[in-house]
Parts: structure tokens; C-alpha cells; sequence
């Protein structure tokens, strides 16, 4: 049985702007607005690997790299 993608969301503070489209636009809620609204990834867990705040960030601060896998029996 094939098992979730595992994934990390990396953000590059010396890019980053702040300018919270990543946060707008992540359907999971992985990346949520922190202090000073700086984006900030409170569970990397809930990453989905769509890569939309990696194609929207005008940026090019943010990474989604996929770190392992976990067979769903195991979540």
C-alpha cells in the first residue's frame, strides 16, 4: 500500500517580504500569519505538497520539498 507524501515547507527569511499571499492562499493552513504578520508553518504536517504558495510567492522565498512518506496505518 502506498503511503502520504511527508512534506516541509521552508521559507527564506532574507527573501521573504511579507506580503501574506502564502498565507491567503494555503489551502491547509500550513502557512498562517505570525507576529508582525510574518508568514510561520505551525504544522508541517497538514502540507498537502500543492505548491501553491511556491508558485505564488513573488518572492521566490518559499520551498516545498517532500521529506519522506508514512504508510496511512501508521498516521
Amino acid at each position: 500500500m502506498k503511503g502520504k507524501k511527508i512534506y516541509e515547507v521552508q521559507i527564506n527569511r532574507d527573501f521573504c517580504k511579507i506580503c501574506g499571499i502564502c498565507y491567503w492562499i494555503c489551502p491547509t493552513k500550513t502557512i498562517v500569519e505570525g507576529e508582525f504578520s510574518k508568514p510561520k508553518v505551525e504544522d508541517n504536517k497538514r502540507c498537502i505538497g500543492c505548491r501553491m504558495c511556491e508558485n505564488s510567492c513573488p518572492d521566490f522565498a518559499i520551498n516545498i520539498v517532500e521529506i519522506g512518506e508514512v504508510n496511512e496505518d501508521e498516521q
